[in-house]
């Protein structure tokens, strides 16, 4: 059992002969709130790709919990990008919640009781009961991402792997999120999370990878998270530095 959730050893990802990720080395502590940020084409859901064995490296490995077979992503619950799921297709909000139970079965084995109370507790934590027998297709973006926390939660991983679970929500959408995150963090849940508002990271994480490329800086907030780490992954010489 390895000290660290998720890890990667000189990790590179090309696409057609173009390098995306280079050489990543990233430890990403047990119970910890990492955010992964960067510029756009830094390479950050190439990154949770890349640990999710959604995509082959050129080079290097990722390990969950010390291991690198694929089996080992039973302990991890990925929420996707938006725009990566088909909200077209036929399904009730609890439907989808349920399935994040089918991990935890076998090959023909339906959700029982127990599978089912899991689902809608995890439904209640996201405050979408009410929606339960709603169509996905027919909820707001926001309700959206809710469903799809709700159903990382009735998985009930360890890891939790979000990429961009805070893009185009509403407010009282991203405070859930980032509260529910907080509570199953403090029960022991990890969590790396591909996130854009440079502002909110030192409220919503304790650790942060900077990212464009190559790994600019990563460990603790407060001792990473500075103007010069991000300029160094946002901006060029010639570019307006970031000042908040």
């Amino acid at each position: 059992m390895s000290e660290y959730a998720v890890s990667t050893k000189n990790l590179s990802v090309a696409y057609s002969d173009k390098p995306v990720i280079w050489k990543l080395n990233i430890n990403v502590e047990k119970g910890s709130r990492t955010a992964i940020v960067g510029p756009n084409g830094a390479g950050k859901s190439t990154l949770i790709k890349a640990v999710m064995k959604l995509i082959k490296p050129v080079s290097g490995k990722s390990f969950i919990d010390g291991s690198t077979h694929k089996s080992a992503l039973k302990q991890v619950a990925y929420v996707p990008q938006k725009g990566e799921v088909n909200w077209d297709f036929p399904a009730t909000v609890f439907d989808v919640v349920l399935m994040g139970r089918y991990v935890h079965k076998g090959l023909f084995k339906r959700p029982d009781k127990k599978d089912k109370d899991i689902a809608s507790a995890a439904l209640e934590t996201m405050k979408m009961t009410k929606y339960k027998n709603r169509q996905i297709s027919e909820l707001s973006g926001g309700q959206r991402q809710r469903v799809f926390l709700a159903r990382a939660i009735a998985h009930d991983a360890s890891i939790y792997i979000m990429d961009e679970p805070l893009q185009g929500i509403d407010i009282t959408t991203e405070k859930l999120i980032i509260s529910t995150m907080k509570k199953l963090q403090a029960e022991g849940k990890t969590f790396l999370v591909v996130h854009h508002n440079l502002n909110t990271v030192p409220d919503y994480f304790n650790r942060v990878i900077i990212l464009n490329k190559e790994i600019i800086a990563s460990g603790p907030v407060e001792e990473v998270w500075t103007k010069e780490n991000i300029n160094a992954a946002y901006y060029e010489k010639s570019d307006e530095p970031w000042t908040s």
